[in-house]
């Protein structure tokens, strides 16, 4: 995910610049010489015709044939009509649209006002041409002035089209402004959303590496220190009870030796008798706590072979349920596929009958301890493997918050006559079986033992 999702921020980044440099070049382009130039295109037809206007009047009042064609030395420029009228004629032909391609009038409207100025330009030189041959006197008179009506049409004509021309520069211009701070526009939003999804993308990187990585490793570190924590506790209680152990087992063998032989000098005195049958069930009970305490501290190797779970529960519900049903909880195993694991039968059954003894007791009054076992992929030595898990499951009122931190200790329990070490034991057996003793609970509904194996796969013959 974490590449697709590169590779769309890659690619969506890469467009966007894409676009906005073509923007950038389009708005090159338009920002041309030629094109501001078109935009002074009235400008230079109004002043023309405005000193072509003026060449006329003069000629017209003194009717000087060379006033036709003469130098201004003050001005420095041809005052003649002919000539600047030429040459006004050739460079708007020019500048006509489809004449030459570099010039570019860029609306519709401009290039219909330039192609009708054109044409009126032609109908303003012929009415010229048709006051310079009328050969009328130089006299300033209203009659002689009115000669110049259809000039002055055509000129007014001619400015009204160079305003219109204008008129139409300034609509263009407008657009062409609209058009840049849009292109403008789009380009800081093209900018603005690649940042977005850079930022975006680099937070999105930073949270799945911590998700991935960090927080993993970190929840490993935790769960390794407890580990080793636990280990050298264990490691060092082990050690502890193992002396303790040896050193009680010597005096109770003493006890016990001893009160054998009591015992049959006082089978005569009832009284004494109960008091000797006392004594020897608690020698039998400290033995059996300094059983378990040498079992937690030294577990045996187990002697691993191929067994059936299913046929492995229905041998603890063999052995447990005569016992249950005094106590009105019903023992069941419920059907499931063949699944095979390796493990020393003595000690599954040991771990098995402790936790359906524990599932019992958590059921006050009449209840049911459910056996079943499943397939499940489960992380075992660090990577995950096809397992089974052998569960426990009782009706009881689940484990309290209180008793749950403190369920695998060493010592700690809820019974009165309990030792605290049937779970600590189990986990240990477990473990060295290659798997691992997990539980759920659900306070009010029960809780699940589940002990997970490695599952042994059946070699096909």
């Amino acid at each position: 995910m974490l590449i697709v999702a590169l590779l769309v921020v890659a690619g969506a980044t890469i467009l966007g610049v894409s676009s906005a440099w073509h923007r950038v070049q389009r708005l090159e382009r338009t920002l041309t010489g030629s094109q501001l130039e078109s935009f002074r295109l009235a400008g230079k037809v109004q002043g023309d015709l405005l000193n072509l206007n003026d060449t006329m009047l003069q000629y017209t009042l003194v009717r000087d044939p060379r006033q036709w064609a003469q130098f201004d030395k003050a001005s420095g420029q041809w005052a003649q009509f002919d000539k600047a009228s030429g040459d006004l004629d050739r460079w708007m032909d020019g500048r006509a649209p489809g004449e030459n391609a570099q010039v570019l009038l860029r609306t519709e409207s401009e290039r219909q006002v330039f192609a009708e100025l054109n044409r009126a330009y032609e109908d303003y030189l012929h009415s010229a041409r048709a006051v310079y041959s009328n050969a009328q006197p130089a006299l300033v008179k209203s009659g002689q002035l009115a000669q110049l009506e259809a000039f002055d049409a055509q000129a007014r004509r001619m400015l009204e089209l160079t305003r219109r021309l204008a008129e139409a520069h300034r609509v263009a211009e407008e657009g062409f402004i609209a058009d840049a701070n849009a292109s403008l526009a789009a380009i800081r939003s093209i900018l603005i959303a690649s940042v977005v999804l850079l930022l975006a993308l680099v937070a999105a990187m930073g949270w799945v590496s911590y998700r991935d990585l960090i927080a993993p490793l970190r929840t490993k570190l935790v769960q390794s220190q407890n580990l080793l924590e636990r280990q050298e506790k264990l490691a060092t209680l082990g050690t502890l009870a193992a002396g303790i152990a040896h050193e009680i087992r010597n005096p109770l063998t003493s006890l016990k030796a001893r009160l054998y032989t009591l015992d049959k000098h006082l089978q005569t005195v009832p009284a004494a008798k109960r008091d000797t049958d006392i004594i020897s069930a608690e020698i039998s009970r400290l033995e059996r706590i300094v059983q378990d305490v040498l079992s937690f501290a030294r577990p045996s190797d187990p002697q691993l072979e191929t067994l059936d779970a299913q046929t492995m529960l229905k041998e603890v519900q063999g052995l447990m349920s005569p016992n249950l049903e005094g106590r009105a909880v019903q023992l069941v195993v419920t059907s499931g596929p063949e699944l095979l694991i390796r493990a020393d039968s003595g000690h599954l059954k040991q771990v098995l009958i402790n936790l359906v003894r524990n599932a019992a007791d958590a059921i006050d009054g009449s209840g049911t301890v459910t056996l079943g076992t499943r397939a499940a992929l489960t992380p075992l030595g660090g990577r995950e493997i096809d397992t089974v898990i052998l569960e426990v499951t009782d009706t009881g009122a689940g484990i309290p918050p209180d008793v749950e931190k403190r369920l695998f200790d060493p010592f700690f329990s809820t019974k009165e006559s309990g030792t605290g070490l049937g779970l600590p034991i189990a986990a240990r057996i477990v473990e060295r079986h290659g798997g691992l003793l997990q539980y759920q609970t659900w306070p009010g509904h029960g809780t699940t033992f589940g002990v997970v194996l490695p599952r042994e796969i059946k070699q096909s013959s």
